[in-house]
């Protein structure tokens, strides 16, 4: 399976986001990242629906948006309409409303005509994500926890994803993209990819690059 590269713009400079994103796609990106943090489900606050409104018409890359916010369902249609390609929500979230969030959520997603997926905290049993595979065009397994960029890769997530790859293809979803993200690197890119993952989010292993694009080739030569 191809692995993809996911370059999360939370590692760009702000100022210069435009210039950021169109050299993502230079460098042989396969998707934007797009971390969104409403300081409440996460203490940082990032940014909302305008900066990818304002990041849609300088790149053809999907646009990966990753909700880490309360009550995604307020928010879907913002993004959905500032040109998100894909919305992941996650299941920590949509448990705390009700037991029918999360898939109502990704219902809604789909109404839009956008893809959806759904996210795990590196706490979180990836068995929550089994009962809305269905639905999912993409799962994300976060191996830090979320908010903050830098962190240490979490490698005891790996069977989370192994079991997910499995169940995927059990339901007849071999090729589902299996996303992860948080401490990827050279060196745990290759065991991300041996449990099942094929989706890399990478921040300040591409933005702190001297060379992106050579970065960008050597994580998905994993």
């Amino acid at each position: 399976m191809r692995v993809k590269i996911a370059p999360s713009i939370l590692s760009a400079d702000f100022s210069r986001m435009g210039e950021a994103v169109k050299k993502c796609e230079a460098s042989g990106a396969d998707f934007i990242h797009c971390d969104v943090m409403d300081g409440s489900f996460v203490a940082p606050i990032t940014f909302g629906g305008q900066m990818v409104k304002n990041i849609r018409p300088v790149t053809k890359l999907p646009l990966d948006v990753h909700l880490m916010i309360e009550h995604p369902q307020t928010q879907i249609k913002f993004f959905a309409d500032a040109g998100a390609d894909i919305i992941t929500v996650h299941v920590e979230a949509c448990e705390k409303i009700s037991p029918n969030y999360l898939r109502d959520t990704l219902g809604l997603i789909k109404s839009y005509g956008v893809k959806c997926g759904a996210v795990i905290n590196p706490d979180v049993s990836e068995e929550k994500l089994f009962p809305v595979l269905d639905m999912c065009d993409m799962v994300l397994v976060m191996s830090v926890f979320p908010g903050y960029g830098g962190q240490k890769f979490i490698d005891s997530v790996l069977p989370k994803v192994s079991s997910l790859r499995a169940q995927a293809a059990k339901i007849g979803k071999p090729d589902m993209d299996i996303e992860i993200d948080g401490g990827i690197s050279l060196k745990t890119a290759p065991m991300a990819v041996k449990a099942g993952a094929n989706v890399l989010v990478a921040g300040s292993a591409l933005f702190g690059a001297e060379d992106m694009a050579a970065a960008v080739k050597e994580l998905k030569a994993q």
